[in-house]
């Protein structure tokens, strides 16, 4: 990492970058050219100190999370992008690869999401992040190995037991549609590897995604409603509504139920327990 080189080029950046650009107001006590730190802290969603030390070569190295929310708010072009990368000792960001990689911004929506489930999709649908409650509602994904943790992967070449139930119409169709958004995703990243390998994985793992597949249907992720068997609380009817992110080309999934239904009472109840498994009446009166 050359912190000297990284903090006069993040400075210069700063100073091009006119607060019309991001959508701030110039003022009339402004004093220096471009955006000021605290601005530029604001729209990347970090401390205001933490860009000070890396604009005076005294931060540690920085995400890569981190670096891309600082390119994508200081406008650099794709080649200042992967300077500023290399800078800080991290492999730039790959043209033509699935972008794996959360904004700040996303990561804090999910965070403020405390009473509804969510999940952070990639274009091929790996599970890039999730809140408590999420986990609370389909079990801990972070129990899940890394690579494992794609809902289409799951869905063609798992054997454990899926908590989405569905009608036999309703698994045809989803079926077909989650193949037909990987068909999409490759459409838009056919120089991916690991979108390449995933596909050629389950063709061969399953005769089932390589007869969808060969239909040659695209389709995107919409909003739905889901049934979900939760191993304590039984069946919660939810609404699943989908929010992209398009410049990250991710979707942000939320879960929710209508005020006064039993589900919306049943996500009260997981926001308290969280992944706790609760124990049988049964079993309690034996002990």
């Amino acid at each position: 990492m050359d912190k000297a080189e990284l903090a006069a080029v993040l400075r210069t950046a700063r100073a091009r970058v006119r607060p019309v650009d991001v959508g701030l107001s110039t003022g009339p006590r402004r004093q220096v050219p471009g955006l000021r730190r605290e601005e530029v802290a604001q729209l990347a969603g970090l401390s205001v100190d933490y860009v000070v030390r890396l604009e005076q070569g005294r931060g540690p190295k920085p995400s890569s999370q981190v670096l891309g929310a600082l390119t994508r708010v200081l406008r650099l072009s794709d080649s200042d992008r992967d300077l500023v990368f290399r800078l800080a000792g991290s492999e730039p960001p790959q043209a033509g690869r699935v972008p794996m990689l959360i904004r700040p911004s996303v990561l804090r929506l999910l965070d403020r999401m405390s009473d509804l489930p969510a999940v952070v999709l990639s274009a091929k649908s790996d599970i890039l992040a999730w809140n408590p409650l999420a986990a609370a509602l389909f079990g801990d994904f972070s129990e899940w190995p890394p690579a494992q943790r794609n809902l289409i992967r799951q869905r063609f070449l798992s054997t454990d037991p899926d908590r989405i139930t569905l009608t036999p119409e309703e698994e045809a169709a989803t079926a077909a549609h989650c193949v037909g958004c990987l068909r999409t995703a490759q459409a838009r990243y056919p120089g991916d590897p690991d979108l390449n390998r995933l596909i050629a994985d389950l063709r061969s793992g399953s005769n089932r995604f390589d007869d969808l597949w060969r239909a040659g249907r695209s389709e995107q992720l919409r909003a739905t409603t889901t049934t979900i068997q939760h191993p304590e609380l039984g069946p919660l009817i939810l609404d699943c509504d989908t929010l992209l992110v398009p410049d990250a080309d991710q979707t942000l999934i939320v879960y929710s139920a209508a005020p006064g239904t039993p589900e919306s009472s049943a996500l009260d109840l997981l926001r308290v327990t969280g992944t706790e498994r609760f124990t049988p009446l049964s079993a309690r009166q034996a002990g």
